[in-house]
């Protein structure tokens, strides 16, 4: 039943893709409890309805080495599958270089997964923070122990009802993902007094948290909420998410620097400088990356267009960028001149002029002129469709701003008819998602599958389930 209905569920995938005029995608790999590697690759595209779309492609038992020659080859076999390959306009992934050179070994744009980069930032910055790493030591030993002992989690709840606070448990770090030191630290600052109360009758020697301490944590959550926000949004997948990048890192600038601003503790101020440091270093130069410049153009875009843009001439440089391509699209969707006479037996004849005498031989142009001919031909074609491309640009540039909260895909969906061209390069740079985190999904749910009572299932059956799971 299973790989009947897998079966009749990537018919039905494989004719969507179908219609979809160019996709993106995300992978990563993963390694199951019985350690076995697997690369998983997701799909992203727009629909003709305009809307965002995911698909799951493929779970797939990875046999080799992890190199970067072996994950090209399983990507391209992926692709070519699924026939997307000349579809495919990016790949998005973490920075293991593994990852970034069978990316590039396959031609294709490489974009770096944001949520990485975020989590990346937060950590060293933590790290760097010595006062704050005490705090959290001191913290991840609380949490341990009413985590593992049921003496200390009765009276916490106790304590949460003397005090009628809803009965919740304390959240323990996870070395990996910066999130959970922001839940952890957050739940222990919300949950303190009843925490203090259950630790002094108890007869234990855990230290609890001083107020200076508490303190500095309330001030670190501070800075550090702008970044949760900014993960949580980018890891959306039906929305357009990757044109967002350019003006959430501006926004995370400004909320850093005002908060930071705001903060009396000296090791507050220090993580603030730490996070800007670190924001700058890996994000910096977003405005740069042509993909993520047009993908927002913040002008392909209609929320944001040029405005997000922190450098003027960054601005400027992607219009450029921006009415070439459209110029380009324009050229490729006229036929050729030649082409068209060539067809037509009633043009074997020489052109008409404005006099007789000065016609030449058809013969004669072709094997004196030809060359000449054909580069004030092409030379035209550029102008005209460069003059064409600059005015439907600058046409949309002055077009009002969507709000902020709409779905840009509705506007480009309406307005298919007025920019036509701009439209088909919405769809191709608009469906780049801003993270790898739909794989970190698929392995989320593949951990709940291929499990210590499931550890024996075959690699096909383990993919037509994960896949079944996410596609329907």
């Amino acid at each position: 039943m299973v790989s009947e209905r897998y079966n009749k569920a990537k018919e039905k995938t494989m004719e969507d893709l179908q219609k979809a005029e160019f996709v993106s995608l995300t992978a990563d790999m993963w390694s199951s409890i019985n350690m076995d590697g697997y690369l998983g690759v997701t799909c992203h595209y727009i629909t003709p309805e305009a809307k965002m779309a995911t698909v799951v492609l493929g779970v797939r038992r990875f046999y080799q080495t992890h190199t970067a020659q072996h994950l090209m080859e399983a990507k391209a076999l992926l692709m070519a599958e699924w026939g997307i390959t000349s579809k495919v306009q990016c790949m998005v992934t973490d920075n293991a270089s593994n990852m970034v050179l069978s990316t590039n070994l396959l031609h294709l744009r490489h974009v770096p997964c944001f949520a990485h980069a975020l989590n990346l930032i937060v950590k060293k910055a933590l790290d760097q923070t010595p006062v704050l790493n005490e705090i959290r030591q001191k913290a991840r030993k609380i949490v341990g122990l009413f985590r593992s002992s049921c003496k200390a989690k009765d009276k916490l709840v106790e304590m949460q009802g003397l005090m009628g606070r809803p009965t919740l448990k304390l959240m323990q770090e996870v070395e990996t993902r910066w999130n959970s030191t922001f839940d952890m630290l957050q739940r222990l600052y919300d949950q303190r007094e009843p925490v203090a109360a259950a630790l002094s009758n108890l007869n234990n020697d855990t230290a609890p948290l001083t107020s200076l301490e508490y303190n500095i944590i309330q001030q670190s959550l501070s800075l550090l909420q702008p970044f949760k926000l900014a993960t949580t949004e980018m890891s959306e997948e039906k929305r357009v998410s990757a044109s967002k990048l350019i003006p959430l890192y501006r926004m995370l600038q400004h909320k850093l620097a005002q908060k930071k601003g705001n903060a009396t503790q000296e090791s507050t101020v220090q993580l603030g400088s730490h996070l800007q440091e670190g924001l700058q270093a890996r994000c910096g130069g977003y405005e740069s990356f042509r993909a993520l410049a047009l993908a927002t153009l913040t002008l392909l875009d209609p929320r944001f267009k040029n405005v997000a843009f922190g450098n003027a001439a960054k601005a400027q440089d992607a219009e450029k960028n921006m009415i070439l391509e459209c110029a380009s699209l324009m050229r490729s969707n006229t036929n050729p001149e030649p082409e068209m006479s060539t067809s037509d037996p009633s043009t074997s004849s020489p052109s008409p002029s404005p006099s007789p005498s000065t016609s030449t031989p058809v013969e004669t142009q072709d094997s004196l002129w030809e060359l000449f001919d054909t580069r004030i031909h092409q030379t035209q074609m550029i102008h005209n469709a460069t003059a064409d491309a600059t005015v439907e640009v600058k046409k949309y540039i002055n077009d009002a701003y969507l709000p902020r909260t709409h779905d840009p895909l509705t506007y480009w969906k309406e307005r298919a008819v007025i920019f036509p061209h701009l439209y088909v390069m919405a769809k191709k740079y608009l469906c780049i998602p801003a993270t790898s985190v739909p794989c970190e999904r698929i392995f989320s749910k593949a951990g709940e599958i291929i499990c210590k009572k499931r550890s024996r299932l075959s690699p096909s059956t383990a993919e037509k389930l994960i896949f079944l799971n996410k596609n329907i």
